[in-house]
């Protein structure tokens, strides 16, 4: 078959009135453009054929006084975009970006990457967002481990004391952990809910793999994640008094949902207005 005759064979696809050619028209179209979307999504955070983007369920990265619609950071019923992580490199934790200044990289309202991760490398665990603070180096010793992190100028110590991480003791003196490997110390960015890294608290009690980690997160879709909530509640039954767990769309701020109502009903005026015009036309055309 000659390409004079696959262009017009398509030529006559493209233009046919038959209704089921055009249903299957508007499909294809359809098809192409989640394709073209989903590549270009897989391309950008080298998450090739999975999950290039996790909806937001709590609250824990919010900050206080956060605008209306809350753009900027992350918020329960948003969307992030997963980037791939390969190595350590990779990670910039926020002691090491706000050493750097302006230069340092700033990310969701404060410095250093945001990252994904799996409690214990657990798949049947939720995914936990939050904030890399730092690397802990632990060096297994029969005496007891030692840990560096070079950002707190802490070399080979066998206690900790950080309390801007709530690495302490209740008595605020320095504690003694039992951390197990290396990997990154993270703590949630909403100063309400989590005072402490997942480190010290039931969150994550090591610190994080590289192979426990699904992306750091970039850029933001705000309010959308919202839906996907909704539907996971109700297909996991959280809804009503059998639900095990408190639906997860009830941590969505109001004025997200408020502006997610908004967006929605401009999506649905946009043809619904094209075709009223087309409409409106055709009738005055008659």
């Amino acid at each position: 078959m000659d390409l004079k005759r696959i262009k017009d064979l398509f030529l006559r696809f493209w233009h046919s009135d038959n209704g089921k050619i055009s249903l299957l028209r508007d499909i294809l179209v359809a098809l192409i453009a989640v394709l073209i979307i989903l590549t270009a999504l897989w391309a950008y955070t080298g998450q090739w054929f999975g999950a290039p983007m996790v909806a937001i369920e709590s609250g824990s990265m919010m900050h206080d006084d956060e605008p209306y619609g809350r753009l900027g950071t992350i918020d329960a019923g948003d969307m992030v975009l997963l980037v791939k992580v390969n190595d350590r490199g990779d990670v910039v934790p926020y002691c090491e970006a706000i050493t750097q200044g302006n230069d340092g990289i700033h990310t969701y309202g404060l410095y250093g990457d945001v990252i994904v991760y799996r409690k214990l490398g657990d798949t049947d665990e939720d995914q936990i967002i939050h904030r890399s603070m730092c690397w802990v180096d632990v060096e297994i010793n029969k005496s007891g481990n030692l840990y560096t992190i070079k950002e707190y100028d802490i070399t080979r110590q066998r206690s900790l004391y950080i309390p801007e991480l709530g690495i302490k003791s209740p008595s605020d003196s320095a504690v003694t952990p039992d951390w197990p490997h290396s990997g990154f110390i993270t703590k949630g960015d909403n100063p309400r809910s989590n005072q402490l890294c997942d480190q010290v608290s039931d969150i994550c009690p090591q610190p994080i793999k590289l192979e426990w980690i699904s992306g750091k997160a970039r850029s933001e879709l705000p309010w959308i994640g919202t839906i996907n909530l909704f539907f996971n509640d109700l297909t996991n039954g959280r809804f009503g008094e059998g639900g095990t767990k408190p639906p997860t769309v009830y941590n969505v701020a109001g004025d997200s949902l408020v502006c997610l109502f908004i967006l929605i009903a401009i999506l649905i005026s946009i043809p619904v207005g094209l075709d009223l015009y087309d409409y409106y036309r055709e009738k005055n055309r008659n």
